[in-house]
């Protein structure tokens, strides 16, 4: 692999290991007053009349009349309602925001609003809706034609949980407003998706409107669209008092409002022929979009795009839509949409090889994709795909095949602890779906170079993107990237936080993104820049920039209204072998073994790569386990860390990974997506292997112990 890939010490290490890093709960403002908001009480209904304490000196309540532009968040769809008007359309719809100097009397004067509500029936799942927000259609080859002359068709139907993001750091905005100017600190993912939002609500000259990301404990896209409402809140309440507003969610609140996984119910008809191969495929997915539709129609795109799976079926019939709910709006997480499509394929091929009486390993090996084979969308596979050899590669440091049929012998099945072991592939498309990144996003970068004062001959080179480090490595990968071009040392690149009064808008901190698009543009600015540099006089003394805005691919077509042609830029791949131990008494489930190959290109930083291919791997074995949130009357049930499980370190077993050298040829030195892969892949081989152990196939997740008695 190239150089490029050998690990350095991460920028953001010391300040967070220390202490130091300052998030947005630890900045300081001069009068500095506290918001809490208010929630609704019911599921959904109407507000008849609402009652409010009296107010102490310098307290305020704020709400939908205090909006002077558009009363809704701009989250790809601007439906959400910053603040409630007269419906409430999900429990914990905000109502208004209670602000002052004392936290604990805002509480209290919070506590105090007297609200009657007109209540109504509402729609609390799948199952009930009947009304939708999106509609997808996509057809590729006949398959009226395949079903119609099939040997065999098969029918499953597949189920996916609701899933938490548990940042560590809860949802967090402070407002500044001074003299007409609003600026905006807090912890977010995509500053400028804020300032478009705050700038549809506001009356507010563009140019005077400021977000600065601060310090981000963690995202995983549930800081992608709730930001957008959080800030528009504490916008509204410090113009209205004229006092900076700080709003932090304590952790209850936060789990009640904030947007989940998406809920999916899949349905997929097969078509077989006399050979046992797949002819067709008939699917029909839907996910519960909650009360608003939001970033839905994104989720469900990727969703619809790669339903297949890593799978080359040459015919499909392909419907989506997100479905109407009265709950919290369903949002982005890491993998958004891919998760719970790759689910339904993998362990569609398990079910179909297994009423075949066929081996799911060899059945899958025999459909899986090559160059040259056609996407969901009739986009062509443009790059080598290497899924056999990662096979081999994962079935060597695995054992699968030895384990699978020492584990498919009865005598496995009469003990108490039972074996299973299960394979999954998985594909995931880079970047935004379709036409996003020409026609919505158009990243813009700009790299400047200032002479150092200890050394003038020497530059600093300041990146200026909008994307953020929350976590995941991105102030050190995007660095590496242009000192690597520039062959300068790496301690002369910085990366601040960015603040949209100096970085240009290079597209939201999501959908894999940031290294294979924004990182490519800053691979071309820097050798640009070290050209000028080269042509500048030695001591320059003015700074000099280079900005690169971002140009489709040639030959890569797409056509948005009928949703054919080339979804994605690229695409990276992954193969994941879980063993698992069921104890057939208490039904519980053990990860004894995970192991992995990734392809995406070329690693930018091993040791940041393997870090975040371990801890996706591990949201993704919580995702089909032990992660269980469930709605009881639009309510989520489990609203804290006490009874909604996420995994520790001795919940799982250290997850083993590899990666194959395969530069992509539009990468910077060949990367790719990869931030979101490991969530992809791993919950379909849990719940292969935990088929394989119970002798019941698992068309659901998460897969409980309750789940696993009633199947016995």
């Amino acid at each position: 692999m190239h150089k490029i890939s050998n690990p350095v010490i991460r920028t953001d290490a010391a300040s967070k290991a220390s202490g130091k890093a300052e998030y947005t709960a630890d900045l300081d403002f001069e009068g500095l007053t506290w918001g809490i908001p208010v929630a609704s009480s019911i599921q959904c209904g109407t507000i008849e009349s609402i009652r409010y304490p009296e107010l102490p000196e310098g307290y305020f309540i704020t709400g939908a009349d205090d909006i002077d532009g558009l009363n809704r968040a701009s989250i790809v769809a601007q439906d959400w309602p910053v603040f409630a008007e007269k419906e409430i359309s999900f429990y914990g719809q905000t109502i208004c925001v209670v602000s002052g100097p004392d936290q604990n009397i805002c509480r209290a004067l919070a506590a105090n609003i007297k609200i009657d509500y007109f209540q109504t029936d509402a729609v609390s799942g799948i199952g009930e809706s009947a009304e939708w927000f999106n509609d997808y259609h996509i057809k590729k080859g006949d398959p009226e034609k395949s079903f119609s002359s099939a040997w065999k068709i098969f029918v499953n139907e597949f189920r996916t949980g609701i899933q938490e993001q548990a940042y560590m750091e809860p949802q967090a905005m402070t407002a500044v407003y001074n003299n007409g100017s609003l600026t905006i600190y807090g912890s977010l993912q995509c500053p400028y998706y804020v300032k478009n939002s705050i700038a549809a609500s506001f009356k507010l000259d563009p140019e005077k409107i400021r977000i600065i990301q601060s310090v981000t404990g963690g995202a995983f896209g549930g800081k992608e669209d709730y930001p957008s409402i959080l800030a528009s809140q504490a916008a509204a309440a410090a113009i209205k008092s004229g006092s900076p507003v700080r709003i932090v969610l304590d952790r209850r609140y936060d789990m009640t409002v904030t947007p989940k996984r998406h809920p999916s119910v899949i349905r997929i008809r097969t078509a077989v022929d006399k050979e046992g191969r797949i002819t067709a495929l008939d699917i029909d997915t839907k996910i519960d979009a909650g009360a608003f539709q939001t970033l839905s129609g994104v989720v469900l795109e990727r969703a619809v795009f790669i339903c297949s799976g890593a799978y080359n079926i040459e015919n499909l019939k392909v419907r989506g839509r997100t479905m109407k709910t009265n709950h919290v709006p369903s949002g982005a997480f890491r993998g958004f949409g891919g998760p719970q499509a790759l689910f339904a394929a993998e362990m569609n091929m398990y079910a179909v090889a297994k009423a075949l009486k066929q081996d799911p390993s060899g059945f899958k090996l025999n459909h899986l994709l090559k160059k040259g084979d056609l996407s969901v969308t009739g986009g062509r596979f443009r790059e080598d795909i290497l899924l056999k050899q990662m096979f081999e590669k994962v079935n060597k440091v695995s054992g699968y095949t030895e384990k699978y049929e020492r584990y498919s012998k009865p005598e496995n099945l009469q003990s108490r602890k039972i074996r299973g072991i299960g394979i999954s592939y998985a594909a995931h498309g880079g970047a935004f779906t379709g036409s996003g990144e020409q026609e919505i996003i158009k990243s813009l970068v700009r790299l400047k170079a200032s002479p150092a004062d200890s050394d003038p001959d020497k530059p600093v080179i300041t990146v200026l993107v909008s994307n953020v480090e929350m976590g995941q490595g991105a102030s050190t990968t995007l660095r590496k990237i242009v000192a690597e071009t520039m062959n300068i040392p790496l301690c002369n690149i910085v990366f601040q936080q960015p603040d949209t009064a100096e970085v240009p808008d290079s597209g939201p901190t999501v959908a894999s993104r940031t290294v294979m698009i924004v990182g490519k543009l800053l691979a071309d600015a820097a050798a640009e820049l070290s050209l000028k540099l080269k042509d500048s006089v030695s001591n320059y003394s003015d700074a000099i920039t280079v900005e690169k805005r971002y140009v489709h691919p040639p030959g890569l077509v797409w056509d948005e209204k009928t949703f054919s042609g080339d979804a994605y830029p690229g695409y990276s791949w992954s193969v994941n072998v879980v063993e698992v131990e069921v104890d057939s008494l208490t039904r519980q489930i053990e990860v004894k073994g995970s192991w992995a190959v990734y392809d995406v290109g070329t690693p930018i930083d091993l040791t940041i790569l393997k870090g975040q291919m371990q801890g996706g791997t591990v949201q993704a074995f919580g995702y089909s386990t032990i992660e269980n949130m469930t709605l009881r009357n639009g309510k989520f049930a489990q609203a804290s860390f006490t009874d909604y499980t996420i995994p520790t370190t001795m919940d799982f077993p250290d997850t083993e990974c590899q990666f194959m050298d395969n530069p992509y040829p539009r990468g910077p030195f060949g990367a790719k997506a990869a931030g979101e892969l490991p969530n992809e892949g791993p919950a379909a081989a849990v719940a292969a292997a935990v088929s394989q152990a119970t002798g019941k196939i698992q068309y659901s997740i998460p897969i409980t112990p309750e789940m696993l008695e009633e199947q016995s």
